[in-house]
């Protein structure tokens, strides 16, 4: 257990320095101790067995840590923390040196980010499109910039976007599929084509009929609400991209509503989510809606209503 009076004589202890040499003119830094050479109590050790870096004494490199103490964190039970790191994306055990993340970490981190805004910022392949036989549409979204900061106008059909949907789609169906880029391009582009054909495949064999498919180009989720109403389908799915994390830029999501309409709760919604190569596979997704789409078709209800 900690002693907490004695970790708050030293808080305090730290408190006074910093401001005495602040008082006198100097640089806190040249006498303030940093929290890294703080006396380690005695305490419980964490289940993956990571210690803090070896004490250091105030004064020595100007409050710095020394060449020892930027070694790598000692692990007690290494085993544990590489299953630990291997069960999720999340940056877990990464070390560091000094104050600092290690220049892999940083890299990684860094390259993550340039692919999550990639994700956001490109367009869909026309070819991909084309393969499906997925005409494309446009919300009321002007522009890629529009679309980020006004996501309202992505939850509607441009004038242009009624006239091609009414055209192309058979009206009446059990279900209509939508596919949209969302706020990742990448995600469509990873999952759309490999859910999609087995998607199909399965409504087919179930005699489950499915309305022509299209795409939205700067599309929101309740964007699959005008369609319902305008093709009059009983069970309406989009498949949009997710908004891109640092751990996954390429994660689809399902969602699906029974009679859905405009302006409804989002609770209407039953969603599945974290499709995507390290989450769902494209595959099994596909034939788990597939499964899906009968329950809610079979139950009339979708979101909270569905009881599986």
């Amino acid at each position: 257990m900690i002693d907490t009076g004695r970790l708050g004589a030293v808080v305090s202890e730290v408190v006074e320095e910093y401001f005495a040499a602040r008082n006198r003119g100097k640089s806190p830094a040249a006498g303030f101790v940093p929290a890294a050479c703080l006396p380690v109590y005695d305490r419980p050790v964490p289940s993956a067995g990571i210690l803090p870096p070896p004490e250091c004494k105030a004064g020595e490199n100007q409050g710095f840590p020394t060449k020892a103490e930027r070694q790598t964190i000692e692990v007690l039970n290494p085993e544990l923390l590489q299953r630990m790191k291997n069960s999720t994306s999340a940056r877990i055990g990464v070390g560091r040196t000094g104050p600092r993340l290690r220049t892999s970490t940083l890299l990684k981190l860094r390259s993550d980010h340039a692919a999550a805004r990639d994700a956001v910022f490109r367009d869909v392949s026309p070819e991909l499109l084309e393969r499906l036989g997925m005409p494309v549409v446009q919300s009321r979204c002007s522009s890629r910039q529009e679309h980020i900061t006004r996501p309202d106008l992505g939850r509607r059909f441009s004038e242009e976007a009624v006239k091609t949907v009414t055209l192309h789609c058979e009206k009446g169906r059990d279900v209509q599929v939508i596919a949209s880029d969302g706020l990742s391009s990448r995600a469509i582009e990873a999952n759309l084509e490999n859910l999609y054909l087995v998607l199909a495949g399965g409504l087919k064999g179930k005699n489950i009929s499915m309305g022509n498919p299209f795409f939205v180009r700067f599309g929101r989720v309740a964007v699959e609400d005008e369609a319902a109403e305008l093709l009059k389908a009983r069970l309406v799915c989009i498949l949009i991209g997710e908004r891109p994390g640092l751990a996954a830029a390429e994660s689809m999501s399902a969602y699906l509503c029974y009679e859905a309409r405009v302006g409804q709760p989002e609770s209407r919604r039953t969603v599945v989510s974290n499709i995507h190569a390290n989450g769902i596979p494209a595959v099994e997704a596909g034939a788990y809606l597939v499964d899906l789409i009968e329950k809610i078709l079979q139950n009339k209800a979708s979101g909270v209503e569905f009881k599986r």
